[in-house]
């Protein structure tokens, strides 16, 4: 298999230490861990916005030696919070992804339609909920046709059932060839990914399948609270 992400021996003070990662193309993996373990320092230090030591590879390219242009056409980046300055219309945000690609706005409608936001088209984006705005980041990842999404918690701010909708795009995306690494709170996702990374005190202490990582010991141990191996409540769409 293709590695579509190595995040060699990375650092950043106070934040991460010594962090090794690699994924596989073509795969939709979660990363965990209680606040303050790390999940967003290491997500931005994979997208190029923080730098750290150590080194982070984009197939097999190494990231700093990828313009910046070019970055947009390899990888979408989607923050943890959505913050507009100015008000744009939902479109020209969305439209932003294609930045990269030049001029034309391919995808954009069937993105709009795609996270619900058709009807909120020429809204301006300052005037929207703060789940309607994660919505809008996430349909600008969509349009950029990359082959690497970074997710920082893109369902904190959903209703249940966008959050559904989310997580399945994201495992078609991956289905159809793209990786995928997404930071979540809710365990219970865990479920959707082929594997998931665990973080702790900016440390990665487990890396594997969900049923072979999250076991009973390792949630005691990282979260600091007790885990049934019943899987309770699980929602799914229709």
């Amino acid at each position: 298999m293709t590695t579509a992400l190595e995040i060699q021996a990375v650092s950043v003070p106070g934040r991460l230490h010594e962090t090794t990662l690699a994924l596989e193309a073509g795969k939709l993996v979660g990363l965990v861990g209680p606040n303050g373990s790390g999940k967003s320092t290491l997500l931005q230090v994979a997208a190029g916005i923080l730098p750290g030591g150590g080194e982070v590879k984009w197939a097999s390219r190494r990231l700093k030696d990828i313009a910046m242009l070019e970055r947009g056409r390899c990888a979408a980046w989607v923050p943890q919070e959505a913050h507009f300055e100015f008000g744009f219309t939902v479109r020209a945000v969305v439209a932003q992804g294609r930045f990269a690609h030049g001029d034309d706005e391919r995808g954009v409608g069937e993105a709009l339609a795609r996270f619900d936001l058709a009807g909120l088209a020429e809204r301006p984006v300052t005037r929207l909920s703060g789940g309607e705005r994660q919505r809008v980041l996430l349909a600008r990842a969509l349009v950029t046709e990359a082959a690497l999404h970074l997710w920082d918690e893109p369902l904190a701010a959903l209703d249940v059932r966008h959050a559904l909708e989310t997580l399945r795009l994201a495992k078609e995306l991956a289905r159809g060839g793209r990786t995928l690494l997404l930071s979540v709170h809710d365990l219970r996702a865990a479920r959707h990914f082929d594997a998931v990374a665990v973080l702790q005190a900016g440390r990665l202490v487990a890396f594997g399948k969900p049923d072979d990582v999250l076991t009973p010991e390792c949630v005691r141990d990282v979260f600091g609270v007790r885990a049934r191996t019943a899987e309770g409540m699980i929602l799914e769409l229709p």
